[in-house]
């Protein structure tokens, strides 16, 4: 097959396309105006003349709920090597866990990881995708030799075109494509700091926005759309990219050394035979709508017909006057001259109405007034239990969400093998760095360990699985851990060393300390009980060294001769005793 060679109008052509399939479902559309409704302009577009346009925005209590439900800042990756023909021994790859789980935790802290995995997880309900975009970024400075770290961004949907729209499976994709809306000045000079002549990015003019809302783009005329094109080299197997305008290249081709596309892609709802998903909040803008009407309506009622009005005969008074004891003349009998018409009543079904439309909403999306916390509290028990079981029907979105996670570690270890090269990590003392060779170079490190230099290209010699801890984000999760393991420990069930290493983090300053010294101390017991049993073994019940007593011997089950000897006297007899 001929290998692709990239140019601006090739990838213009299948930028077209992308958007083209984009506007046949409607995407740009349905994306904006989910947005408008979640952030309260739910009456855009609108001329109301002067008339009330209230809004009782329960669609985003609904959305902000499920996400909570379903995102959670206590998340921990964790990577396992698989055994690579012998190359990994136990201790190795001890090692090499620990190694890979402190750089997952670095990455997730520089990151800013769960602020990330919201906003992931709001698109997613919002718009319909998330998606996560990751990069390496070479100008962070890490205190150490190399520099550069890994980057990872949230994108809106409406930015990320399929090669193959019909599927959602992201690394089976024939190419990725990333739109964004650069000044033009920046496109310019990231042209040329990659290597392209003045001449050629003084060509880079401004255009207009082709997806999306064309009204959030600045005005002026001083942007330009910058595509970057992802796809798999069947030669390498390696990602490569490109960058251009429509109509001159910003960044050649480049290699980037993973083999994974850095895009982790999430649908709330799947459609079939498509590669976006359906959003939350597009089939419920029907029942915000009529929500909203019946308000207004029923505002518009209250100020026409509200206050009771008077009616009087002018036959018999001029003018009427409203004024508090004030006098009113009136020519012949007072009799029928004036009449108060009561107002107008609403249906009381209105209010029912509006009622049953939102807890039905909220009902229906497992945000029932058990889960929002609307209830008493009589039954603390009760009240969980219910909470739990509305929660349900989002562990499907859930599973969805922690799957994408774990995508983006696999992304994670790709980038460190490639990029991250010679960096001093942290081991344990006592420990070997891979393959046997113990360290020649050490500094001291933190928590009882030392920085050794490790090289994150060997990374692509192994296999990995990478599983995902997920923690509950409730406040009292930790107080409950406390609780059991503290329960464990009075209890005899595990150990102080056992006790140590699972306790939150936090719990206890210079932990690590504390356990290498309990450790050394258990070490030392053992030793000496060894040394001990080892002086009396073989010894045939003689006697013991000096300044120890003989151990009282004890009978065994049977009743034979020479144990009943032993019963009577409690020593072994000399001429027996071997």
């Amino acid at each position: 097959m001929k290998k692709f060679d990239p140019t601006p109008q090739k990838v213009s052509a299948e930028y077209q396309a992308g958007v083209q399939f984009n506007q046949g479902i409607q995407l740009y559309d349905c994306v904006n105006v989910n947005e408008n409704f979640f952030i309260g302009k739910q009456w855009e577009g609108v001329h109301s003349n002067g008339l009330p346009t209230p809004v009782f925005n329960f669609l985003k209590r609904v959305v902000l709920f499920s996400v909570a439900n379903v995102s959670t800042d206590n998340l921990k990756l964790h990577a396992k090597p698989l055994p690579s023909n012998g190359k990994l021994t136990g201790q190795d790859a001890e090692i090499l866990t620990d190694l890979l789980n402190d750089q997952f935790q670095s990455i997730f802290e520089f990151n800013k990881m769960g602020a990330c995995i919201r906003e992931f997880a709001r698109n997613a309900a919002v718009d319909g995708d998330g998606c996560l975009y990751t990069y390496w970024d070479p100008d962070v400075e890490t205190g150490q030799p190399s520099k550069g770290a890994i980057k990872t961004e949230v994108l809106m949907n409406t930015q990320v075109l399929f090669g193959n729209p019909n599927s959602r499976d992201v690394q089976s994709q024939p190419y990725i494509m990333i739109e964004r809306r650069m000044l033009v000045s920046e496109a310019k000079k990231r042209a040329i700091a990659n290597g392209v002549r003045e001449d050629d990015a003084d060509s880079i003019t401004a255009d207009s926005k082709q997806s999306g809302d064309s009204r959030m783009d600045e005005l002026g005329g001083n942007k330009v759309t910058v595509l970057l094109r992802l796809w798999r080299d069947d030669e390498s197997g390696t990602i490569h990219g490109y960058e251009c305008t429509q109509n001159q290249e910003i960044k050649p081709e480049w290699d980037l050394g993973i083999k994974l596309y850095p895009i982790s892609w999430m649908s709330w709802d799947f459609v079939q035979d498509c590669y976006h998903g359906q959003a939350m909040i597009t089939g419920l803008i029907p029942n915000q709508i009529f929500v909203n009407k019946l308000f207004a309506m029923s505002m518009i009622s209250l100020m026409m017909l509200a206050y009771p009005k008077i009616i009087f005969d002018k036959t018999k008074v001029a003018k009427w006057s409203n004024r508090v004891g004030a006098a009113i003349a009136v020519n012949g009998s007072v009799e029928n001259v004036a009449k108060i018409i009561d107002p107008a009543t609403i249906s009381p079904q209105i209010s029912q109405f509006i009622d049953l439309a939102i807890s039905y909403t909220q009902r229906f999306l497992g945000a029932s007034d058990v889960a929002l916390g609307d209830t008493r509290p009589d039954n603390t028990s009760a009240i969980i239990a219910l909470q739990r079981a509305a929660a349900t029907p989002m562990e499907l979105t859930k599973q969805t969400l922690l799957q994408a996670i774990e995508d983006q570690g696999r992304i994670y270890m790709e980038f460190m093998g490639e990029y991250y090269g010679d960096r001093y990590v942290e081991i344990p003392v006592d420990q070997t760095a891979l393959g046997g060779n113990r360290v020649m170079f050490t500094m001291p490190g933190s928590n009882g360990k030392v920085l050794a230099p490790f090289d994150f290209s060997s990374l692509k010699d192994y296999y990995f699985t990478v599983d995902l801890d997920v923690g509950a984000s409730s406040y009292w999760s930790e107080i409950a851990s406390m609780q059991t393991l503290d329960n464990l420990l009075m209890q005899g069930k595990i150990s102080t060393v056992e006790y140590l290493k699972r306790l939150p983090a936090g719990q206890i300053t210079d932990r690590e300390t504390l356990i290498a010294v309990l450790q050394a101390d258990q070490q030392r017991q053992m030793a000496m009980a060894m040394g001990g049993a080892g002086g009396n073994s073989g010894n045939g019940g003689g006697p013991a060294p000096a300044g120890q007593e003989n151990p009282p011997l004890r009978g065994g089950a049977g009743y034979g001769a020479l144990q009943r000897v032993i019963n009577q006297t409690g020593e072994v007899p000399q001429e027996r005793g071997a």
